[in-house]
């Protein structure tokens, strides 16, 4: 069955296919029927992640498989079960998916967000692309591995993760404290954020993450002299904590060229026929469509005021202020980052660094982005696999502490106009049907071959 196209395969096979494609539709659906809403507030939680996750163990289990099943605390559910490859002196690979989603407001939706349905072929729902989609998609091809007897060439271990959202405090952070025997022996991971096809040139790029920003949260805390507010003081302290919003939020940070990026511009030169110098993404993302603003965000490091307070009463000058600020960090940039932000603040006022969590940067070349690369061609002649650095943050950061490689990529291939990444989170988040086969497609291919 390598190296065949879809049209070339037999009858049964295409069976097969057809069966894989459709029940990674029909679970993905089931899903996002499932209100496991992560609001970040534990009381305000409920169940519905222990509901999805015991949802996807009866599919697994109906197949023939061994699952795991565990809970961080009531109602937050963690699943996983295991393939045995022909080789399994190699390196197992996780693939992953969270069944956490964000919350949605119904009013605000041109369709439900929890009822799963399909409209003109496209699929909307909370988690169609952030990442219920990908979970059925896992189910539906480790079912079909199940059906033909499939064994791929490494061992496989398929994992549905509760609080991705909330930073997998709940989740994967747990699971790798008081269940480290699910990761035995698994050398790399694929899950979110990547894959989704843009424009690049006479080529669609299928983006893949090979490092993600670091992120955290910067307090800072102003003090002076409280008093009436008739009689000013020379250390207001509000007066203070705004002028330090002012100089980060208006500081414009340098760009660092990281591997990932310096291999995103590489490839993006080869695909345009023209040199893409780094800089000039930053200044013109608009050349690379759709992925000029993803990749122009990971360029540098950023520090956004988020939170300021201060003061309980018009006419007191309280003798403290503060501010919060959301922390991206690249790679290797950290210590950097910290002097930086410190040197900006002036005097009277402390920085508190916390809720951290450590960039990550994996190979962006190596056997299992090749096979990512074939497994897209096979499916898109035109289809090319490039690099990238993801700005945001996944469950692969708690694995690289493991050290366990990891990667975004999710593959859809989606209209040159469809902003993916612009849909995570957003209202009407939705994917196509038929992005959704493909998915189920090459990932089949990804995981038998890898």
């Amino acid at each position: 069955m390598d190296g065949m196209t879809r049209d070339a395969l037999p009858a049964e096979s295409e069976a097969a296919f057809s069966t894989l494609e459709d029940e990674a539709l029909r679970f993905a659906r089931e899903l996002i029927r499932i209100p496991s809403v992560n609001t970040g507030a534990p009381e305000s939680i409920g169940d519905g992640e222990a509901q999805a996750a015991r949802y996807l163990q009866s599919l697994l289990e109906e197949a023939g498989y061994e699952t795991e099943y565990a809970e961080s605390v009531p109602g937050r559910g963690n699943l996983l079960a295991r393939l045995r490859g022909r080789d399994s002196d190699r390196g197992g690979l996780l693939v992953h998916a969270h069944l956490d989603v964000v919350p949605a407001s119904a009013s605000d939706w041109t369709h439900p967000p929890f009822a799963g349905e399909v409209h003109d072929d496209v699929l909307y729902g909370r988690g169609a692309l952030d990442m219920k989609g990908y979970a059925g998609v896992l189910v539906a091809i480790a079912r079909h591995f199940a059906r033909s007897r499939t064994r791929p060439g490494r061992d496989l271990v398929f994992a549905f993760f509760a609080d991705e959202e909330g930073g997998g405090v709940f989740g994967v952070r747990w699971l790798l404290e008081n269940r480290p025997g699910w990761f035995h022996g698994v050398t790399e991971a694929i899950s979110e954020v990547g894959g989704f096809s843009v424009p690049l040139g006479e080529h669609r790029a299928y983006l893949v993450a090979t490092a993600e920003k670091g992120i955290g949260r910067l307090v800072l805390t102003a003090r002076g002299t409280a008093g009436h507010g008739s009689r000013p003081t020379a250390d207001n302290a509000v007066t203070r904590i705004a002028r330090a919003v002012d100089a980060i939020g208006s500081h414009t940070f340098p760009i660092v060229p990281t591997r990932a990026v310096e291999a995103f511009a590489a490839r993006a030169s080869e695909l345009l026929g023209e040199h893409i110098d780094i800089p000039t993404i930053d200044a013109h993302p608009e050349r690379l469509g759709t992925a000029g603003p993803l990749v122009a965000a990971a360029l540098r490091n950023t520090v956004s005021p988020t939170i300021i307070q201060g003061g309980y009463k018009s006419n007191v000058i309280p003798g403290e202020a503060r501010a919060e600020f959301d922390v991206r960090v690249l790679p290797g940039q950290e210590g950097t980052l910290r002097r930086e932000v410190e040197a900006l603040i002036g005097p009277g006022i402390t920085a508190e660094w916390d809720r951290w969590i450590h960039p990550i940067e994996s190979p962006s070349s190596g056997s299992l982005l090749d096979t990512m690369a074939e497994a897209i061609r096979a499916e898109d002649e035109d289809g090319v696999v490039v690099p990238y650095l993801m700005p945001a943050s996944t469950d692969n950061k708690h694995l690289a502490a493991a050290g366990i490689a990891g990667y975004g990529f999710t593959p859809l291939r989606t209209a040159d106009d469809f902003d993916a990444f612009g849909h995570f989170h957003a209202v009407d988040e939705r994917v196509e049907v038929d992005a959704l086969r493909f998915c189920a497609r090459v990932t089949e291919r990804i995981l038998r071959d890898a």
